[in-house]
């Protein structure tokens, strides 16, 4: 009987009795004993601290175990080196949302994946993945938080998305505008007509002189309106702010009564330019004098500074982390009554006004300008001490800084 063939490549050289020989196992070399150097644990820590997202681990028993630089960052904590081992939900104890993501960790058969989160305690929105650490033998001895600031994406897909809104709003607002001012304005040409021929009865004529100007006040209201719901569309330009507020206060003397108010501009010599809509931003400090105007009653003084500054950006939408980038801060305050408290939060809110006449759409178009141009407003008052609005506006658009 022929001796049976065996394939050499699987099973090695076959001798002259016709029995296969198999292949000693190749025994790989130790660490210890292979040339490359071991990367030790320092390099690792290095990792974790050096990347651009928050990494939190724990153990099964709840002890922290792996907290860096951006995880503290994101959640306004400050490192302590008595952190590291101690109960995670102690360290994170204001992050109580935070801390129950974690627990369910240990619960969940089917984890979490690109979770967003809005943290209670500081406001910002996290994205988030969530996994479990396995020993050698499979069993769960950990859990590991992946995460990634969205706070400044969140607010400019929000602007989008109110932008889009906005966009719809104006169509429909245009469409209504076109059939409200047209009757406006033939009721005030009516109006003038009929005064004409009750020219000898002064009653009569105070009656048409109250028609006439609640027509022209529903006329501006419908303006604004418009204003406000119409999409911005800046033409940026290389922009002097010292120019822009020295119109917007003559502005706003020609549109509301100054009276005994004193106006003081401080105002540097070498303020840089700005890449801002002049048009704009002169009906932004405009509106903010107006408001100053109507607050003094006739007396008392405002004054206007500006100089340059920085705003943190924490520019998640590069990947970056927080950085500071020039700005041009500009400050209007009054010595007036003040803003109450309950209301300061509500002034930039449309419609809202604390006047028996009016839209109350002056500072929420200020606010939508603001926003436009990617700066801040803030406002600081208290009762009896005056009202400081503070606009910061930085020095180059996000198209220009792209490409820088």
């Amino acid at each position: 009987m022929p001796s049976q063939a065996w394939p050499s490549d699987r099973l090695g050289p076959v001798p002259h009795d016709g029995r296969p020989v198999r292949p000693k196992p190749v025994r790989r070399a130790s660490a210890e004993e292979s040339s490359a150097p071991a990367v030790g644990d320092r390099f690792f820590r290095d990792m974790v601290n050096s990347m651009r997202n928050g990494v939190l681990a724990v153990t099964r028993e709840g002890a922290l175990a792996v907290m860096n630089d951006e995880a503290y960052r994101i959640f306004g904590l400050t490192p302590a080196a008595s952190d590291i081992g101690n109960q995670y939900a102690d360290v994170l104890r204001v992050h109580h949302d935070i801390v129950r993501v974690i627990a369910s960790a240990f619960e969940l058969s089917h984890l979490p994946n690109r979770v967003e989160l809005r943290l209670k305690a500081t406001g910002k929105v996290i994205g988030y993945t969530l996994s479990v650490i396995s020993d050698d033998d499979g069993q769960t001895c950990g859990a590991a938080l992946f995460f990634k600031d969205l706070t400044r994406v969140e607010q400019l897909e929000e602007r989008e998305r109110l932008r889009d809104r906005l966009a719809a709003l104006g169509e429909m607002a245009a469409a209504m505008a076109h059939e409200l001012k047209n009757p406006l304005a033939g009721i005030e040409v009516m109006a003038g007509l009929l005064r004409r021929k009750v020219a000898d009865s002064p009653d009569a004529q105070s009656i048409i002189a109250d028609i006439i100007s609640e027509a022209k006040m529903a006329n501006s209201t419908v303006v604004e309106m418009l204003d406000f719901v119409r999409p911005v569309r800046l033409e940026r330009g290389r922009t002097a702010i010292a120019q822009v507020l020295h119109t917007a206060v003559s502005m706003a003397e020609s549109k509301a009564p100054r009276g005994a108010v004193s106006v003081e501009l401080v105002l540097p010599d070498d303020l840089p330019l700005i890449q801002g809509d002049e048009h704009q931003l002169c009906q932004v400090f405009t509106n903010l004098v107006i408001n100053a105007f109507e607050a003094l009653g006739g007396k008392g003084h405002i004054r206007i500074t500006a100089a340059a500054g920085t705003m943190e950006d924490e520019a998640a939408h590069k990947g970056d982390g927080a950085s500071h980038v020039p700005t041009m801060v500009v400050e209007v305050a009054d010595d007036g009554p003040g803003i109450p408290g309950d209301l300061k939060d509500r002034v930039f809110n449309a419609f809202f006004t604390t006047k028996a006449q009016g839209s109350g759409l002056g500072l929420a178009i200020v606010r939508k300008i603001i926003d436009a141009h990617d700066g801040r407003i803030d406002v600081a008052t208290a009762p009896e001490q005056g009202t400081r609005f503070t606009v910061t506006l930085p020095l180059l658009s996000a198209a220009d800084e792209w490409f820088q």
